[in-house]
């Protein structure tokens, strides 16, 4: 049966730092690499969408200690994780919807994702993702590391089963649920592009993860 997303995670939140750190493929690699893509600097401001448990955060904090995380993220108890780990750092923690929650304009160094996006359409992550972009500094970045769909046919097939257990299932609501729906890498960078960013790079694989590099540079 498919569950709402919030729900799914709630429920998982106890033990999800271990599963996802033996059970997902590369997990130990792309977690600290992502950490290390992110700017340096002291006082840094950080936008994290689908911050979960912080598990690249933590790899991030012994690079910058002193960096400030905007977390959102549609499960409490997952935030109550996160703050547990990190009680002394610079953390502002949101329950809610990154397609929901408002971001302050022209704010943040940098912006980060991990194994979070791939559960939506290119159509729902264009107004998210120009969203995102103006959230950014000019020549800010976001760092995406998630999971892709490695054809066409494998998007269409897995945007179709969804479809399909929801009709099976009777579910005829705007809810999300938890149901993988990547996008090709190429898609995903279009709807990046929409969105307004300028560059985006592929900048590493693990299998079927991958990391990209949206920049916003604003020319003058």
């Amino acid at each position: 049966m498919l569950e709402k997303m919030n729900e799914f995670f709630d429920k998982r939140s106890d033990g999800y730092d271990e599963h996802m750190m033996t059970n997902i493929e590369s997990a130990e690699e792309f977690y600290p690499y992502t950490a290390e893509l992110l700017p340096k600097t002291d006082g840094v401001k950080i936008l994290d969408l689908g911050c979960g448990t912080g598990l690249e955060l933590e790899y991030y904090f012994k690079c910058n200690p002193t960096a400030k995380i905007t977390g959102i993220d549609l499960t409490a108890s997952m935030l109550n994780a996160l703050k547990n780990k990190f009680p002394e750092k610079d953390l502002t923690l949101i329950c809610g919807s990154y397609f929901d929650v408002p971001f302050e304009e022209n704010t943040f160094d940098a912006a980060v994702s991990v194994e979070s996006l791939h559960h939506f359409t290119k159509e729902e992550k264009i107004p998210l993702y120009t969203k995102l972009c103006k959230a950014l500094k000019d020549n800010g970045y976001f760092i995406l590391t998630d999971y892709f769909a490695l054809s066409d046919e494998d998007e269409h097939t897995f945007k179709n089963e969804l479809l399909r257990l929801k009709k099976e299932q009777g579910i005829d609501d705007n809810e999300f649920y938890h149901y993988d729906t990547p996008l090709t890498v190429e898609h995903e960078t279009e709807a990046l592009l929409a969105a307004g960013f300028s560059d985006v790079a592929v900048l590493n694989k693990w299998g079927a993860t991958f990391t990209l590099k949206a920049t916003k540079q604003v020319i003058i």
